[in-house]
């Protein structure tokens, strides 16, 4: 359930040892319980082939959406301190640069790293690639691309097979028919690999509202909903609108 940020004291927090997405919890997870949800500052975001060539022949998912999702998984990311290793195939050729917004977004990040590849269709074929993941020294590994069942499927079974977690996030990935989705979906599932979706990664990285940078994390929620967007912003000037006739009433008394 979704609720407005609240503040944040550190005597609430359940152990300042802990990392901040556990800080907050006022019941401490049991091992088994926290291995249930993936672990943020265990991941690397993988950010495979969102090219505007490839774009056009995305048919499972509209590429306003798909577009929206994929920034606002680096924006995420970049928020938990989670590295990000981006690429692009060919992009020289007809699958087309990579889409401009994310390429602004991450050339900014001096933690967000750019690999080229030599030709290889899948990025765990590129030794670069695969030297960049390991260099962050992280097991845990978030995937999202274009096209799910290639770009995205190839690299999660290897990764899988090499002894990484993986996570593929559905609906910031896109393929050539809902068919060929389903089939790459059934397929890593049948493997090991978890799927998700956009905003259950950002509640998985949140966790809490009992956070100091609560609001932030409130920015992403209408990031990934625009609708979760209207409703803060209704809040807000009910809110307003409360505190003002507060004030009126103790100004004529």
């Amino acid at each position: 359930m979704l609720m407005q940020p609240v503040a944040f004291t550190a005597a609430q927090a359940q152990d300042t040892s802990q990392p901040l997405h556990l800080q907050g919890l006022s019941k401490e997870p049991t091992e088994a319980a926290n291995a249930a949800l993936y672990d943020p500052t265990d991941a690397v975001l993988l950010l495979l082939d969102h090219q505007t060539g490839l774009f056009q022949t995305v048919n499972d998912i509209e590429i306003s959406e798909l577009r929206r999702n994929t920034v606002a998984l680096a924006k995420i990311a970049e928020q938990a301190d989670i590295p990000i290793i981006y690429t692009a195939s060919e992009p020289n050729g007809s699958n087309g640069p990579l889409m401009e917004e994310l390429v602004e977004l991450l050339e900014a990040d001096d933690d967000a790293q750019y690999v080229a590849r030599q030709g290889e269709v899948s990025s765990w074929d590129n030794a670069d690639f695969v030297a960049a993941v390991e260099a962050t020294g992280r097991k845990t590994l978030v995937i999202a691309g274009v096209w799910t069942s290639v770009c995205v499927a190839f690299p999660a079974l290897q990764a899988l097979a090499d002894g990484y977690e993986v996570v593929v996030v559905m609906d910031a990935s896109g393929d050539v028919s809902q068919m060929a989705s389903d089939a790459a979906l059934a397929r890593m599932v049948a493997a090991g690999v978890e799927p998700m979706t956009t905003n259950t990664f950002l509640s998985e990285t949140h966790r809490t509202w009992n956070r100091p940078d609560a609001a932030e994390w409130g920015a992403l929620y209408g990031e990934v909903s625009p609708g979760y967007r209207a409703v803060t912003e209704s809040f807000n000037r009910a809110q307003e609108a409360a505190t003002g006739s507060e004030d009126g009433q103790q100004d004529s008394q």
